[in-house]
């Protein structure tokens, strides 16, 4: 039996155990549900199929583990054995309980046939399958062994042919040896010569490359000294500008803040005037605004100090509350 042979009956084998278990899967579904709704509370009646389903379920599990199994020529051991053996039982149990309960013999055995029928299937079959596996190894080994003697009979006649042809190497490199030893010592003599010339043009190549070495390293050295004294003078011209600002900065703050006492004083000065007797020419008034405007001090008390009216003094503190209307500080920090 060759390798086509065996697949071809693998395939049938497996076909048909596989019509068998679908087969016996649906009778099975279609016998037992019955059976299941009339022992199930009424409003659990859809779950009538569930309990088959789950029996045949664990039959399809056991029948294609058993078909890798028996392909890779190992064993589960006594549980699937017993699993095999306790979904079959059950699944005739349920398949003729009804019959039974029934008392209809004819019935019982009309609904045994299609279990009865799966658990031999399952047994039959995974028994062809190893007697399939182990005709295969058998085969394959033999195969094997007309393999190894025919590749040991190619390595001797290898093996013979390499040995004839390393004689004739061997006389003909005893030959080549000789010859090469007369050009050999040729060519140590021209190589001497020749590795003379090239070790003085190497001596006269590294003293040149000695001075011009020492030359850059002057070159570099005086670039070194240049870089670091240009260094020194921006740092000390970076030090200097420092200083510069420093003072500048120092000297603007001390202006500012004379600027800001003095304009403090003069709004201090006007307001301490007190209320005007009359209305005030409009640039006083307009000073004495802005000045109680920074203090902050209320539209009615900054009309009392001006004399001049309520309405003309809130028009002048929305004026100093306008971001771009800040003219009147200023002019009064200015004078």
């Amino acid at each position: 039996m060759n390798s086509v042979q065996t697949r071809s009956a693998e395939r049938a084998l497996s076909s048909g155990t596989w019509l068998i278990v679908c087969g016996a899967m649906l009778y099975s579904i279609l016998t037992v549900t019955p059976l299941m709704a009339a022992h199930t509370a009424e409003e659990w009646d859809w779950t009538a199929p569930i309990l088959p389903l789950v029996v045949d379920a664990a039959v399809v599990i056991v029948v294609k583990l058993d078909d890798v199994l028996a392909r890779l020529g190992g064993h589960g051991g006594r549980w699937p054995v017993v699993l095999r053996w306790m979904t079959g039982l059950m699944t005739l149990a349920l398949n003729t309980a009804d019959s039974a309960l029934k008392k209809d013999l004819v019935g019982v055995a009309v609904h045994a046939v299609a279990p009865l029928l799966l658990i031999v299937t399952a047994e039959t079959s995974l028994a062809y399958r190893r007697a399939i596996a182990r005709a295969v190894a058998g085969l394959e080994a033999a195969q094997r062994a007309e393999q190894e003697r025919r590749e040991q009979a190619a390595r001797e006649q290898a093996a013979q042919a390499r040995a004839e042809a390393r004689e004739e190497r061997e006389h003909a490199a005893q030959l080549e040896r000789e010859r090469r030893e007369h050009e050999a010592a040729l060519a140590r003599e021209q190589a001497e010569q020749e590795e003379r010339r090239r070790r003085e043009e190497r001596e006269a190549r590294e003293r040149a490359e000695a001075a011009e070495r020492a030359e850059r390293e002057r070159r570099e050295r005086e670039r070194e000294q240049r870089e670091q004294e240009r260094e020194r003078v921006e740092r000390e011209a970076a030090a200097r500008r420092a200083r510069e600002q420093a003072e500048r900065e120092a000297r603007e703050r001390r202006e500012h803040q004379e600027r800001e006492e003095r304009a403090e004083r003069e709004r201090a000065a006007l307001l301490a005037r007190g209320p005007a007797n009359g209305k005030l020419p409009e640039d006083d008034a307009r000073r004495i605004v802005a000045a109680a405007f920074g203090a902050e001090l209320s539209v009615r008390s900054a009309a009392e100090l001006c004399g001049w009216s309520v309405g003309w003094v809130s028009a002048r503190y929305a004026e100093h509350r306008d971001p771009g209307a800040g003219g009147a500080q200023l002019a009064i920090a200015s004078t």
